[in-house]
C-alpha cells in the first residue's frame, strides 16, 4: 500500500496566501496525495491548479465550529461542488448531539449529504475531543444513517486531534462500509501506520510533505 494514496494534503488556516495554496497543489502532484483539503475560498484555484493531475480537491463545510444551519452547510456543499470539490469534510452540530436531539444532527448531517449525492465524498468531522464515548458512538451511527461515505475525527482546531483509541472506536461503530479518516496531530510515518492499523482508510494532515521527504520505502505498508 502506498501511504502517500491515503493522505488529505491540508492547508486550513486563515492566513494562507495564493502562493501557499499553489505550492500545497504542486506538492500534493509530486507525492500523489490522494487530495489536497482547503478552505471554500480556495477550491476553484485548487481545482484549476490540480487538474487531470488524479488528486481531488476536498473542501470544509461549517468549519470548523460546525454550528451552521443544515440550509447553509446544503448552500456550501453546493458552491463548493459547483466550484470543483469532489470531496467535502462537514462538522456536525456539536451542540445539538450534546443535547441528544439526534433528529437536527441527522438533519444536518443528511442536508450535505444530499447537496453533495453523486458528485462528492461526503466526510462528517464529529470532533472527538468534545464528545464522550457514548457521544462518539451516536455521532458515528448518525453519520452512517444520514448516508455519510467517511466519518472524521477532528477540526484539528479544538482540544487535540486523532487518537487510536478514537479511530478503533469509530472503525468499530462504522463498520467496513464507510470509511474512518484520522486528522490532527498525524506527524510522522509511525503515526500514519497506527491510525491505519487502528482502522483508518484515510488521514488527514498539514505535515505530509515534512513526513515523506527523503523517507525512501517507509512510504509503503
Amino acid at each position: 500500500m502506498e501511504l502517500t494514496k491515503l493522505i488529505d494534503h491540508t492547508l486550513l488556516s486563515q492566513i494562507t496566501k495564493e502562493k501557499e495554496m499553489i505550492k500545497l497543489c504542486d506538492e500534493a502532484k509530486q507525492y500523489g496525495f490522494a487530495s489536497v483539503c482547503v478552505n471554500p475560498t480556495w477550491v476553484r484555484l485548487s481545482a484549476k491548479q490540480l487538474q487531470s493531475s488524479g488528486v481531488n480537491v476536498c473542501t470544509v463545510i461549517g468549519f470548523p465550529l460546525g454550528a451552521n444551519t443544515p440550509e447553509t452547510k446544503a448552500f456550501e456543499t453546493k458552491n463548493a461542488i459547483e466550484n470543483g470539490a469532489v470531496e467535502v469534510d462537514t462538522v456536525i452540530n456539536i451542540g445539538a448531539l450534546r443535547d441528544r436531539n439526534d433528529l437536527l444532527v441527522e438533519q444536518d448531517i443528511r442536508s450535505v449529504v444530499e447537496a453533495a449525492k453523486g458528485k462528492a465524498l461526503v466526510k462528517v468531522i464529529i470532533e472527538t475531543s468534545l464528545l464522550t464515548e457514548g457521544e462518539k458512538i451516536r455521532a458515528c451511527e448518525l453519520s452512517v444513517k444520514a448516508g455519510a461515505d467517511f466519518v472524521k475525527t477532528s477540526t484539528g482546531f479544538s482540544l487535540y486531534g486523532a487518537t487510536v483509541e478514537d479511530v478503533a472506536l469509530m472503525r468499530k461503530t462504522v463498520g467496513e462500509s464507510v470509511g474512518v479518516k484520522a486528522s490532527g496531530g498525524v506527524r510522522n510515518v509511525a503515526d500514519i501506520k497506527a491510525m491505519i492499523e487502528a482502522g483508518a482508510s484515510r488521514i488527514g494532515t498539514s505535515s505530509a510533505v515534512k513526513i515523506f521527504k527523503n523517507n525512501g520505502n517507509a512510504t509503503t505498508y
